[in-house]
């Protein structure tokens, strides 16, 4: 018997074991208007504390008082969309200020960035990072272990015809570099299927064959990484990955060695895991329902989220994704959940817990330490408003 399982027993003999700690969020509401799809966090007016970014507006912790990072326009949540889709922060121009990675509606305008003031008042600058994004879940994550610059880069379709990923230039006030991943596609079906176009829905990014290198995933199959990113095309490789979906999360979720994807219905019902099994010498995925209770979970994170070293899942409803008569269930409640992974005896579990019940995400949102005490949190913005579930 181990220290650990006899200090365990001695405990509970006590009386002092209460069992695992129940996770609980406390809910903070900075803003009740439709602001942004997407949301990000960092420091920035670098004292100390976390704030939160959606849209043209920054809000200071911890009174959360919003600041204009560009002059602020009404939404309307029930007729059309905001100018911020996907929020992403980063210190593009290395000055020590994390600046705003602001991605608008898919395929249309501008993906731009806008560098941090300083602590300056009035509108933020904004430069052009490239001519836009398609897909409706654009990643900003690493391509590990390639000799590339290990910080983020972008990885989305570009120009409604090619998967891209791209990296700054040597003078922040250029356009990004861009580097090839697929061919160009035709405009047509086929187009649709590569998730290039402009709509295209699923997008991840993560290590499918095992190789250390980080691949690109859609729902019709994934391109595997080269030694070298910029080599160009990347391999394609043929896969079922389900339906339209949000983002596509990469993680060995039964323990086997081999990683599964993750993901969950952008505009219909469901969330889902796709085992990964080998037959032939290639990737299979047998896909396994986690829940199917409700609509348009059009966002998606993983994060361990009550410590115990398993990754857990976050996602929620996307409120009025169309408007109040569009796709399934829009008038539903903007549920907003975690779903704590279980390994028993070689099988998988989910256990459903609810963070709120009058929220929901957006299409993209953030889980992380907001108010430093070891404890993830999330924060979301949707057409409900701008949120933060503190973890209590």
């Amino acid at each position: 018997m181990t220290n650990k399982r006899i200090l365990i027993i001695a405990i509970a003999l006590l009386g002092l074991w209460t069992g695992p700690r129940e996770i609980q969020f406390s809910k903070i509401v900075l803003d009740q208007n439709f602001r942004s799809e997407g949301v990000a966090v960092a420091d920035v007016n670098r004292d100390g504390k976390i704030d939160v970014l959606a849209g043209n507006l920054w809000y200071e912790a911890p009174k959360w008082i919003p600041h204009e990072i560009a002059p602020v326009t009404q939404f309307d949540g029930a007729k059309g969309y905001s100018n911020s889709f996907v929020n992403y922060v980063a210190d593009l121009n290395k000055d020590g200020w994390p600046d705003q990675i602001l991605i608008d509606t898919p395929g249309i305008p501008p993906v731009l960035w806008r560098e941090n003031p300083k602590g300056k008042s009035g509108p933020w600058t904004t430069h052009k990072i490239t001519a836009n994004a398609c897909n409706e879940s654009p990643a900003f994550a690493r391509l590990t272990n390639t000799g590339v610059n290990k910080n983020p880069v972008f990885v989305f379709s570009l120009n409604d015809e090619q998967m891209v990923w791209l990296e700054p230039a040597k003078t922040a006030e250029s356009e990004f570099i861009v580097h090839p991943i697929s061919d160009k596609f035709p405009k047509d079906e086929a187009n649709k299927i590569r998730g290039a176009h402009r709509y295209a829905h699923g997008l991840g990014v993560g290590d499918i064959n095992g190789d250390g290198r980080e691949d690109v995933v859609i729902r019709s199959g994934y391109w595997e990484a080269p030694a070298d990113p910029r080599t160009s095309p990347w391999k394609f490789v043929e896969v079922n990955l389900g339906e339209e979906c949000a983002q596509m999360q990469v993680y060995d979720v039964n323990g086997d060695g081999l990683n599964d994807v993750i993901a969950s219905s952008a505009h219909r019902v469901g969330v889902w895991w796709y085992e990964q099994t080998k037959g032939s010498g290639q990737a299979q995925f047998v896909r396994h329902t986690i829940d199917d209770s409700f609509s348009q979970s059009h966002a998606l994170e993983l994060a361990d989220i009550n410590g115990d070293g398993l990754k857990d899942i976050v996602t929620g409803k996307r409120f009025w994704a169309h408007g109040p008569t569009g796709d399934v269930n829009p008038n539903d409640p903007a549920v907003l959940y975690w779903y704590e992974l279980k390994r028993e005896a070689g099988t998988v579990r989910w256990v459903r817990h609810t963070i709120d019940a009058d929220s929901g995400v957006g299409t993209q949102f953030v889980v992380a330490d907001i108010n430093g005490d070891k404890r993830l949190d999330v924060v979301t913005s949707n057409k409900k408003g701008v949120f933060v579930f503190l973890q209590k």
